[in-house]
């Protein structure tokens, strides 16, 4: 699969990003309703969270990338967190998610972001392939405090 282009510029494309996003939360089993999504949309419109789409050569959003910076007190930097990735089945392994990956460095160097930081099912052995291929595996272990 060829990519067009990466965008930012996605107020266009939410009816392509919405049935995006619904296929990564029924992949991940989140049940997720449509205000949720709404509400996520509103914090990409207000620039909470860059939202980087990947556009086949007919302009139609064929994957996302979620962003978020966060502060990293201990050095004193600022990074990037990738929330979400997810290219449409069909077209995995066709390079749409190196294009994604490419687009997120670029807008972190842009930035000056110390790192961007992500987590991954330990299961999801097809991801961690290019997680493995395009970025470094830490010794970190997320724990879940609810409060």
């Amino acid at each position: 699969m060829t990519i067009d282009r990466i965008t930012a510029d996605v107020a266009a494309h939410r009816a392509e990003w919405n049935r995006l996003y619904a296929a990564y939360a029924d992949y991940y089993k989140v049940a997720q309703t449509p205000e949720m999504r709404d509400r996520t949309w509103n914090w990409i419109m207000e620039g909470r969270i860059t939202c980087l789409l990947a556009l086949d050569g007919e302009g139609r959003p064929v994957g996302l990338a979620h962003l978020r910076e966060f502060l990293r007190p201990l050095s004193s930097t600022v990074g990037g967190y990738l929330d979400d990735l997810f290219v449409h089945p069909p077209l995995r392994g066709g390079g749409v998610v190196d294009s994604l990956f490419d687009a997120a460095t670029a807008h972190a160097r842009e930035r000056n972001w110390s790192v961007i930081r992500w987590i991954t099912r330990d299961d999801n052995y097809r991801a961690r392939s290019v997680y493995d291929r395009v970025a470094a595996r830490t010794n970190w272990i997320t724990y879940d405090l609810t409060p």
